[in-house]
């Protein structure tokens, strides 16, 4: 199998946690404080993830002007896509919907909330899922540990936006839809990950994988670390700790 069709293949293994998560979150009655304590091991990987898997070989590539420059543009880029999709209903798309005051919207309620929840997905999903292309070109290999920390961020982020879509109204056509659309479009952004930047210089590519550190640093504190905080108990930080903990021993073991 060539190198293209790897990328695909881990992409689509990462993106295949969305859907476990999604399937979990909208068939369980899953309890508040389970839904938070995922989100908060989700967040304390992916976390770990962007800094020492994603920004650290950034920087052992091209330096530091790549990499700032890149994870501000990233975090720019994510919050104006953020920005613009939480005015059209998406902007509790992550959230379990336990709180009356953060439920993600029904259709009837406001429409095209359900194009907006889709699109926010997407806007999640991609720098993730583009990453696991770029590590095949250091050397033919995929970052094992770029790949596990994004499916286990993965699972988390399914689960809890698949029950607020449940207490949305949403029926199972269109959450499974909207996950499944996401799993295969993390496919085809690791693969174009790889094979659009392959020819590029190693401080693009550096620029690139900054560009996704930042997206999903920026992901990870709008939209993940607030679901965990809100259904806040005693572990919810020693378990972020935890999950960043375990990507750093998975990057330097």
């Amino acid at each position: 199998m060539s190198e293209m069709s790897w990328a695909a293949v881990w992409g689509l293994v990462a993106g295949s946690a969305l859907l476990l998560g999604a399937g979990l979150g909208y068939g369980a009655r899953v309890p508040r404080w389970l839904i938070a304590s995922a989100m908060a091991l989700g967040s304390g990987v992916l976390l770990s993830a962007a800094a020492f898997e994603l920004l650290d070989e950034a920087f052992r590539q091209s330096g530091l002007l790549p990499v700032v420059t890149g994870t501000l543009l990233g975090a720019l880029a994510y919050t104006a896509g953020n920005v613009w999709l939480a005015g059209r209903g998406a902007r509790h798309r992550k959230r379990s919907g336990h709180s009356p005051r953060q439920r993600q919207p029904s259709e009837s309620q406001q429409a095209g909330s359900g194009l907006a929840l889709a699109l926010g997905a997407l806007l999640d999903g991609v720098p993730e899922s583009a990453v696991i292309g770029v590590s095949l070109l250091d050397g033919g290999a995929v970052s094992l540990v770029t790949v596990v920390a994004v499916f286990l961020g993965n699972v988390p982020e399914g689960l809890s936006s698949a029950a607020g879509m449940r207490r949305a109204g949403r029926g199972p056509r269109y959450v499974f839809g909207v996950w499944g659309g996401i799993a295969a479009v993390s496919s085809a952004s690791a693969l174009l990950g790889y094979a659009v930047l392959g020819g590029f210089p190693d401080s693009v590519v550096a620029a690139v994988t900054a560009l996704a550190a930042g997206a999903i640093l920026t992901m990870v504190a709008d939209t993940m670390i607030p679901e965990a905080f809100d259904e806040a108990h005693a572990a919810v930080g020693l378990i972020l700790v935890c999950g960043f903990l375990l990507t750093f021993a998975l990057a330097h073991g």
